[in-house]
């Protein structure tokens, strides 16, 4: 499996999923060591998510 991963502001990370097709964002409580998945789709999917407020 192929992924990249962006940084976002609000303890938001996008993880690209195979080649691009696929994003999953998580927001991380660095805290206390939990992820919290968010949102899982394409990529089209994801466009039309605001990723910092998701």
């Amino acid at each position: 499996m192929y992924a990249t991963a962006s940084i976002l502001p609000n303890n938001r990370v996008v993880f690209n999923i195979r080649g691009n097709q696929y994003r999953l964002v998580v927001a991380i409580n660095y805290a206390y060591g939990i992820v919290y998945i968010r949102f899982v789709g394409t990529h089209q999917e994801y466009d039309r998510v605001d990723a910092t407020t998701i």
